[in-house]
């Protein structure tokens, strides 16, 4: 009787201490979000400008006709990876630690994804004609090509963000279920509609259980894909560089290497700051640790095999753009990039050191750093340096692209703080199955 009761005491002080992260806003978040909105509202000025006046003050040029656009737009695609990598990946393996860092990252996932949907808009420059890209019957009799990834784009990115968001909302109803319970007034009536009349019967549980489980076995080819996608964009062109079979896999392994970075970014302070120690524990990050240290042996392996690849070819266009990496105009970028993504994730075989909050969170800002110098050096590099030698030319970012780039940072911080008031931070019927089983 008094382990049923140290039960209900324990499953109650967690949702005490979930839906208290849901309160009254602090002085410190309100400075977060200030920031956050700042950067956010100066991002979008900067796209304003940029669809008054046109292209001319970015640094775009022939040859570079791609830049930190598109190097943003792979990014944070990569970013909203983790978030499937953990929900959908980790709950078909049956990984404990998952129910920790799954609500967060899956809506890390949701706002990456809108994030990224942005900037090909932003690069199309002419935004009013963005729906060319949409098949649809129409009189201009005008068609997309199928046959281009960048329309592949278009269908991968919507169909991600459409999967990711049901996901993301389905395996919340149990959750706005209890904040339901525990609300009063106007917030009460807004959660009972979203948690659709969940009383978790045995019924609700049931079908519950097999939506969920369908969802995740659904979203698992799905984070393949789509990165490939987003590879191919490059790999089918035949720039120097970019035309080779390992893109794909290259592409997705990074992906889930920088997303479990920005986890990592998101949860430390997170952890902290709403008192939620007992529930994360370094145990927790240890293991994410684990998965961030193999996905960056795999990254590390990439940089390797495309070396290989480009002088085992004997084709010279291949051996010039990676000895132009190396020693060019760009070669502190790739030492950076090397550093960050290879070198140092390298101490995570000292445990110590996996366990570490602090080097964790400082490693994972360095991972997210080189994880965005990769893309550029990648687009950059073999864009400048192509096949005529009269043709090649440097690139260099202007301000309205680094204001747009903090803003799309912005964007994303300010969304996070927003969902971190407005929906259960911790997936809280999750972590009482797990605390069930290890009793």
């Amino acid at each position: 009787m008094s382990e049923n009761h140290n039960k209900e005491n324990a499953f109650e002080q967690l949702d005490h201490d979930v839906l208290k992260a849901m309160g009254k806003p602090s002085l410190w978040y309100w400075l977060a979000l200030a920031i956050s909105s700042f950067f956010f509202a100066a991002g979008m000025a900067a796209w304003a400008y940029l669809v008054y006046t046109g292209f001319w003050p970015t640094g775009l040029n022939n040859p570079v006709g791609w830049g930190v656009l598109i190097t943003n737009f792979v990014f944070w695609v990569g970013i909203a990876h983790s978030g499937t990598l953990i929900s959908a990946v980790l709950f078909l393996f049956r990984a404990k630690f998952r129910s920790r860092f799954n609500r967060a990252a899956e809506a890390m996932t949701v706002i990456a994804v809108s994030t990224a949907g942005l900037f090909p808009l932003i690069h199309l420059g002419r935004l009013w004609i963005f729906y060319f890209l949409m098949p649809y019957p129409n009189q201009r009799q005008l068609w997309p090509n199928f046959r281009s990834p960048l329309l592949w784009d278009v269908f991968a990115i919507n169909a991600y963000l459409i999967l990711s968001s049901i996901f993301f909302y389905v395996g919340m109803i149990p959750d706005l279920a209890i904040v339901r319970r525990n609300s009063t007034g106007i917030r009460k009536w807004i959660y009972a509609i979203f948690s659709l009349g969940w009383r978790g019967t045995n019924e609700q549980w049931k079908h519950y259980s097999q939506v969920y489980i369908f969802l995740a076995a659904l979203a698992t080819p799905l984070v393949i894909s789509v990165h490939s996608i987003v590879s191919w964009d490059f790999a089918m062109s035949v720039v120097p560089g970019w035309h080779t079979t390992i893109f794909a896999p290259y592409f997705v392994a990074g992906a889930i290497f920088s997303g479990i970075a920005m986890v990592m970014t998101l949860m430390i302070p997170m952890r902290k700051i709403f008192s939620l120690e007992k529930y994360i524990t370094a145990d927790h990050f240890e293991s994410l640790a684990k998965i961030l240290l193999f996905t960056s042996l795999i990254v590390g392996y990439s940089y390797i095999v495309e070396f290989m690849l480009a002088f085992y070819s004997g084709n010279i266009f291949e051996e010039a753009i990676f000895k132009y990496r190396l020693t060019g105009h760009y070669k502190f970028l790739y030492g950076m990039m090397i550093l960050c993504n290879v070198l140092l994730p390298l101490l995570l075989f000292k445990k110590s050191l996996r366990r570490n909050l602090f080097f964790l969170f400082g490693l994972s800002i360095f991972v997210n750093i080189g994880m965005w110098l990769e893309r550029f050096v990648i687009i950059v590099t073999s864009l400048a340096h192509e096949y005529q030698p009269y043709a090649w030319g440097t690139y260099t970012p202007q301000p309205v692209e680094i204001i747009i780039t903090l803003g799309s940072f912005g964007m994303f911080f300010t969304l996070f703080l927003i969902f971190l008031k407005v929906l259960p931070v911790l997936a809280i019927t999750e972590i009482k199955e797990t605390m069930v089983a290890e009793h």
